[in-house]
């Protein structure tokens, strides 16, 4: 191998690191909510894969649930309630891209909490709405 393709293989494989080092997980993303509701009250416990349950599935007196896009069985893929446009799986265990950027992930429980709650959520309802997703499995 000449030194130069050396160093291409090298600074393509240095490449592949950092990107890969910068890769999020639900685990990872999830930990942050734990962060943050530690912040917010110092009795947090903890997440609860049955308040993540009820949170998702009911309509909080207004109009609309998480499961009226994202279905009563969130492996399943969804529509939006008044679109129509198709919603990959949002269980990470179904569609493994969930849950992988933080930034994307607050973009989405920003707007769609306003949504079904008609405020932003906390860190403890993220959280628990993840804990519950990521038990569903596949």
């Amino acid at each position: 191998m000449s030194v130069t393709n050396f160093r291409y293989v090298a600074s393509l494989g240095l490449c592949l690191l950092a990107t890969s080092a910068f890769a999020e997980t639900p685990g990872g993303i999830q930990d942050s909510f734990a962060q943050a509701a530690r912040a917010s009250s110092p009795t947090f416990s903890g997440f609860s894969t049955s308040r993540g349950e009820r949170l998702f599935q009911s309509t909080h007196g207004g109009e609309w649930s998480c499961a009226s896009c994202h279905t009563r069985d969130p492996r399943d893929v969804g529509a939006h309630a008044k679109t129509g446009k198709t919603i990959k799986a949002l269980a990470p265990g179904a569609n493994p891209q969930r849950f992988t950027s933080s930034s994307k992930v607050e973009k989405w429980f920003k707007r769609n909490c306003n949504d079904v709650l008609g405020r932003e959520c906390t860190a403890q309802e993220k959280g628990d709405v993840l804990t519950y997703l990521m038990s569903l499995g596949k």
